[in-house]
C-alpha cells in the first residue's frame, strides 16, 4: 500500500478509503467521525466482540495501525479502571487525531446506548411497579445473568493456577460482604480496592521468587517505542500534560468523597456523582466486574433488585459498553439529570486516565513489577465476576420458569455463540410465553 500526495491510500482488501497518517488533522478528524459514528450503532456482544470489530475497522479496513500497536492500546486499557472497550476506542481515536479525535470517539461509542437506556429508566420509573414487572420484562433477568455466567467463564480460562486462587479469594469475599449479617453490602466500597490490591502485591511478590508460580518473562510486543515511535508524538499529550490530567483524576476523587462521606453535603446528585466515580476509579476488568459493586451501592437505596436486574437485561441488549448501564440506574433513580449525572461519574475515571496513561505507557510497559502487579490486579477483578454469577443469579432465578429461560439463553450464547440482544430477546420471549398471565408454566416459587 502506497501513500499518495494527498495523503490517501485505497485498502487492497476493501473499498473504504484510508486516509494517511501524515494526512491534515482535519481530514483525520473526518475519518475518525465516519469510522465510529456506524460503530456505536452495531457494537453488540460485550467487550471481547468490541475488540474484534474495532480490529476489523481499524487495522484490517483502515489500516490506522498495525497489530502490535492495536494489541499495546488493548493492553493500556487492560491495565487501567474503566470499560476497556471504551478506552480501546478512545485510545485509538487519539493515536489518530489527538485528544479531540478522541473524545469525539468516545461520545460516538456511546451515545446510543446513553440515549436509548436513560429513556427506559426514565419510563420504567415512571409507568411500571417494580413488585408487579409486566409479562414481557420477567424473562429479561435470567437472560441477562446468564450472559455474565459466559463472561466469566471466558476470563477464567486465561488464568493460570495462581490467577485462579486471586479470582477464587476476592469471589468468596464479594460473595461474604454481600451475604453476611454483620457486614454492611456497603463495606464493599473499600473492602473491594483493597481485595485488588492484595492480588497486585500477591503477583509482585510472586515474581520476585526465583520459581515464581505464574509465568512474567513474556515480552512486550514491538508496537510501541518510547524513543522513536511516530504515533506517540502524534497524540500530542506530553508527559508532564499527562501527569496533570492524572492528579485531575486524584482530585476530583478525594473531593467527592470527602465532600459526601466527611462533610456529609446532602445533595442527591452529588450524591450519585461520588458512587459511580468512586466505582469507577477502582474496578478492573470492564462492564461485568462493576455489578457487584453498583448492585451494592444502588439496591435498595435506589430501586428493587427486580428493576436493577431489569436495566441489566436492557443493558446487555444494547450496542456499545456495559457501563452505559449507569445512565439507566440514574435515570431510574433521578430522571435525566441522574442519568447524566452517573453516566459522566462512571465513565469520568476511565476516560481521563487513558488520556494520562498513553503518554507513560511507552515506558512502564517495559518495567517488570508494573507488568506484574497488574496480572494480580486483573485476576483478582475476575473472581468480582465469579461473585456477581452467585449473587445476581439468586435474585434472577426465583422459580422454574426462570431457570427455564436461564438455560436456553446460557446455550445460546455458549454454545451457538449467539449475539447477546438476540440472546435477551429470546429469553424475553420465553419469560411471556410462562408467565402466569398466559401458559402460566412453570410458576412454583424456589423459595417461599
Amino acid at each position: 500500500k502506497n501513500e499518495d500526495d494527498k495523503g490517501e491510500v485505497e485498502g487492497e482488501d476493501s473499498k473504504v478509503k484510508r486516509v494517511s497518517a501524515d494526512a491534515p488533522w482535519s481530514e483525520r478528524m473526518w475519518e475518525v467521525f465516519t469510522t465510529f459514528w456506524p460503530l456505536g450503532l452495531v457494537a453488540f456482544g460485550g467487550p471481547q466482540a468490541h475488540v474484534a470489530i474495532l480490529r476489523d475497522h481499524l487495522v484490517e479496513q483502515r489500516g490506522w495501525m498495525d497489530e502490535d500497536q492495536f494489541t499495546e492500546l488493548f493492553a493500556i486499557g487492560q491495565g487501567l479502571p474503566g470499560p476497556t472497550s471504551t478506552q480501546l476506542v478512545i485510545s485509538t481515536a487519539l493515536s489518530r487525531a489527538g485528544p479531540l479525535g478522541g473524545l469525539m470517539a468516545f461520545f460516538l461509542w456511546n451515545l446510543p446506548g446513553l440515549i436509548i437506556l436513560t429513556l427506559c429508566g426514565v419510563l420504567i420509573d415512571a409507568y411500571i411497579d417494580p413488585n408487579d414487572p409486566p409479562f414481557w420484562l420477567v424473562g429479561l433477568p435470567p437472560a441477562a445473568v446468564s450472559l455474565i455466567f459466559k463472561a466469566f467463564y471466558g476470563f477464567t480460562k486465561k488464568l493460570d493456577s495462581l490467577g485462579v486462587c486471586l479470582a477464587l479469594f476476592s469471589c468468596m469475599v464479594a460473595i461474604l460482604i454481600n451475604g453476611d449479617e454483620t457486614i454492611k453490602p456497603t463495606s464493599s466500597q473499600f473492602v473491594f480496592p483493597i481485595t485488588l490490591a492484595i492480588g497486585g502485591i500477591i503477583t509482585f511478590l510472586d515474581s520476585k521468587r526465583s520459581k515464581p508460580f505464574s509465568n512474567y518473562d513474556k515480552a512486550p510486543s514491538k508496537g510501541w517505542e518510547a524513543q522513536s515511535d511516530a504515533t506517540m508524538k502524534r497524540i500530542g499529550i506530553p508527559l508532564w500534560v499527562g501527569a496533570l490530567i492524572f492528579f485531575v483524576w486524584i482530585f476530583f476523587l478525594v473531593l467527592v468523597i470527602l465532600l459526601v462521606d466527611v462533610f456529609h453535603v446532602e445533595n442527591e446528585y452529588l450524591q450519585i456523582f461520588e458512587v459511580m466515580y468512586r466505582i469507577g476509579s477502582i474496578i478492573f476488568g470492564g462492564g461485568q466486574v462493576v455489578l457487584p459493586m453498583l448492585q451494592d451501592e444502588v439496591v435498595p437505596a435506589w430501586m428493587t433488585k427486580d428493576t436493577f436486574l431489569q436495566g441489566l437485561g436492557l443493558a446487555q441488549s444494547m450496542p456499545g459498553p456495559l457501563f452505559n448501564f449507569s445512565s439507566y440506574l440514574g435515570a431510574v433513580y433521578k430522571g435525566v439529570p441522574g442519568a447524566l449525572m452517573a453516566y459522566v461519574g462512571l465513565f469520568g475515571p476511565g476516560v481521563i486516565l487513558i488520556f494520562a496513561m498513553v503518554p507513560f505507557w511507552a515506558r512502564l510497559r517495559h518495567i517488570p513489577w508494573f507488568k506484574a502487579v497488574l496480572k494480580g490486579v486483573n485476576a483478582t477483578a475476575i473472581g468480582l465476576v465469579g461473585a456477581a454469577c452467585v449473587i445476581l443469579w439468586e435474585d434472577a432465578v426465583t422459580d422454574a420458569a426462570d431457570a427455564m429461560v436461564f438455560c436456553l439463553a446460557g446455550t445460546l450464547a455458549v454454545y451457538f455463540n449467539v449475539q447477546a440482544p438476540l440472546i435477551v430477546l429470546s429469553g424475553g420471549v420465553l419469560g411471556a410465553i410462562l408467565h402466569q398471565d398466559t401458559l402460566s408454566l412453570g410458576q412454583l416459587a424456589y423459595c417461599a
